[in-house]
C-alpha cells in the first residue's frame, strides 16, 4: 500500500525517482537500452555527423575543391526521416542549390553592383523557391545565390562549377549514408500506437458506460471532455504513425525485418476507424447526460443498463484488437445489441422522445460492432 508523507519544514523534498529518465544520462541510457525514439534520433545525428565529416574530407583532399562548405552542408540536410524522403530531397536539394547558383551567375554577369544583385536574387530565388517541386528545399534557391554573390564567387565560372559539384558530391553521400547504414524503421510506433489508441478508447467507452448507469447528472462534464480531447490526439498520431511507417519502408534495404511493424498496422488502423463512431457516441451520451432534468429520458431502466453494459464490453473487444493475433469476442455486444433494437421496436408506448435518444445511442454502437466484426 502507497504510504503519504507529509513534508515538514525543514524537510528536503522527496526525491524524483524519474529524473534520472529525464535528464541527459538517462536519455542516453534509453537509447542505448531501448529500440525506441532516443535511440532512432541517435543513430541519425550520428549519420548526419559521418556524412558530413565524409563530404568535407572527401571534397577537400581528393577532389581539391576551395572552401567547400556546400558539401557537408548538404549532406547533413539529407540524412532524412526515411530513405524515401532523402532520395526526394536529394532532387530538391541539387535543383535548388543549382538553381541558386545559377541565379547568382545570371546577376553578377548583368548588375554590377554587389548590393543590389544580392538584393535581387534573394528576392527572385525565393519567389522561384515557392514552386511546389521544390518542396521544403526551395528556399535555398535565394539563400545559394545569396551566399554566392556573398562571396564573391559569381563572376568566375570555375568557382561556380564547383559550388554544384560538391553540392551534389554532399547530397549523395547523405543519401547513401542513410539508405545503407541502418536505414530507418518505425515499425515500433505502430506497436506503441495501438497500444496507447487501445487504452484511451477502452477508458472513453468505460467513462461512457458509468454515464449511462447515472440516475443523476454528473456535476460536470470536463472529465468525458479531457478524454476525449486526449483521444482525439491518439488518433491523430497513430494516423502519423501509419504514414511515416509505410513511407519508411519505401526503398528501404531493411523493409522485410521484423520492425517494419507489419503486424501491428491493421489493427492500428482499426482502432483509427473506430473513431469516428465513437466521436458520435460520446456527442449523443454528452448531450443527454447534460440535462439538469430527466437525464437519459428513457422510462425503462433495463435498457440503459444494457447500454452500460454493451459500452463495457465494446471497451474489452477495443484493447484486444491492439493486440495481433489476439481474438476479439463480440458475443456478448451482439446480444445486447440485439435486445436494444428489439426493445426499440416495441417501444412506442414509451413515446418518441424515448425511441429517438435510444436510437441516437444505438446506431453509433452498432457501427463499432459492425466495424470490429469487420478488422
Amino acid at each position: 500500500m502507497a504510504r503519504a508523507v507529509r513534508q515538514g519544514a525543514g524537510d528536503s523534498p522527496p526525491e524524483d525517482p524519474y529524473r534520472h529518465d529525464r535528464s541527459p544520462i538517462g536519455w542516453c541510457a534509453r537509447a542505448v537500452r531501448v529500440p525506441g525514439r532516443e535511440r532512432r534520433i541517435l543513430v541519425q545525428t550520428a549519420k548526419a555527423t559521418f556524412a558530413a565529416t565524409a563530404a568535407w574530407l572527401l571534397a577537400t583532399l581528393v577532389l581539391r575543391l576551395p572552401q567547400p562548405f556546400l558539401a557537408p552542408y548538404a549532406a547533413v540536410f539529407l540524412v532524412e526521416a526515411t530513405v524515401y524522403r532523402s532520395l526526394r530531397g536529394w532532387v530538391q536539394q541539387v535543383g535548388s542549390v543549382a538553381s541558386g547558383v545559377v541565379l547568382a551567375a545570371v546577376a553578377g554577369q548583368l548588375i554590377p553592383w554587389q548590393a543590389v544583385a544580392l538584393a535581387t536574387v534573394v528576392f527572385v530565388g525565393l519567389l522561384a523557391g515557392s514552386w511546389r517541386r521544390f518542396g521544403e528545399s526551395g528556399v535555398w534557391v535565394g539563400v545559394t545565390g545569396m551566399l554566392v554573390i556573398s562571396y564573391g564567387t559569381a563572376r568566375e565560372p570555375v568557382l561556380l562549377g564547383d559550388r554544384l559539384l560538391e553540392t551534389a558530391l554532399g547530397a549523395a553521400i547523405g543519401v547513401a549514408v542513410n539508405t545503407l547504414i541502418f536505414p530507418p524503421l518505425y515499425g515500433e510506433r505502430l506497436a506503441a500506437a495501438a497500444g496507447r489508441l487501445a487504452k484511451v478508447l477502452a477508458g472513453l467507452l468505460e467513462s461512457l458506460s458509468d454515464l449511462i448507469r447515472r440516475d443523476e447528472p454528473p456535476a460536470d462534464l470536463d472529465g468525458l471532455l479531457s478524454q476525449e480531447h486526449d483521444a482525439r490526439s491518439q488518433v491523430q498520431e497513430a494516423e502519423e504513425a501509419v504514414g511515416l511507417t509505410r513511407e519508411g519502408r519505401l526503398l528501404n534495404l531493411r523493409r522485410g525485418r521484423p520492425a517494419a511493424g507489419a503486424r501491428h498496422e491493421r489493427p492500428l488502423r482499426t482502432l483509427i476507424g473506430l473513431w469516428p463512431a465513437v466521436s458520435q457516441l460520446i456527442a449523443a451520451v454528452r448531450t443527454t447526460a447534460g440535462r439538469r432534468e430527466h437525464p437519459f429520458e428513457y422510462p425503462w431502466s433495463d435498457a440503459r443498463d444494457a447500454l452500460a453494459d454493451l459500452m463495457h464490453h465494446l471497451a474489452g473487444a477495443v484493447q484486444a484488437v491492439a493486440v495481433p493475433g489476439e481474438p476479439v469476442d463480440l458475443h456478448e455486444c451482439r446480444a445486447l445489441l440485439e435486445k436494444l433494437e428489439d426493445r426499440l421496436m416495441t417501444a412506442e408506448e414509451d413515446g418518441v422522445p424515448a425511441r429517438l435518444g435510444l436510437g441516437t445511442l444505438t446506431l453509433p454502437a452498432r457501427l463499432l460492432v459492425e466495424q470490429l466484426e469487420e478488422r
